[in-house]
């Protein structure tokens, strides 16, 4: 086939219409990421609200889905917000979501890493506070010393975990700075 015989056949291809199968798999991907929008977090809703991806009509179908508790209610609103995202250009909203998600894997990520620097400091490794200080030198020493110290005594002596906890802060605030 030469250039305009294919160019042709794609013409004709974007010309014919999508099967009843397609219009409904469409709809019921657009119904579920209506559904996502819906169940975000309200800081998250927060964001896509102000980054002004959602048009008006969409957006106060969502907050009012999010504000019907009612199965049946919540259900026929999906409907509708459904029917809405059907006109919208999903890709920004999708961009939007990635974000947050990754983001969250990555906060999860620190979380991970601030625990494992915490149970490697309590568990009677001095090397382990060695370390950190040469990853961060702008550490407080004394403090790491001291909290170390009673963390192990309290794990000892089976009391509540405080030093552990303010050693957990102290980690999560100088690894957030560096």
């Amino acid at each position: 086939m030469n250039n305009r015989n294919l160019a042709m056949s794609n013409n004709h291809e974007a010309l014919e219409p999508k099967s009843k199968q397609q219009l409904k798999r469409d709809a019921e991907a657009a119904q579920t990421l209506g559904k996502a929008l819906g169940e975000l977090p309200a800081p998250h809703f927060n964001v896509l609200v102000a980054r002004d991806v959602l048009p008006e009509k969409l957006c106060d179908a969502l907050v009012e889905y999010r504000a019907i508790k009612a199965h049946e209610g919540r259900r026929r609103q999906l409907q509708f917000v459904g029917k809405l995202m059907r006109d919208v250009d999903t890709a920004p909203i999708q961009k939007i979501l990635a974000e947050f998600e990754r983001s969250g894997h990555v906060a999860s990520a620190q979380l991970h890493d601030i625990e494992r620097w915490r149970e490697r400091l309590l568990a009677a490794d001095d090397e382990a506070l060695k370390a950190l200080l040469q990853i961060h030198p702008e550490a407080d020493a004394a403090l790491l010393q001291k909290l170390i110290v009673s963390g192990r005594k309290e794990f000892v002596q089976k009391q509540p975990p405080r030093a552990a906890r303010l050693l957990f802060r102290y980690l999560r605030d100088l690894l957030k700075s560096a």
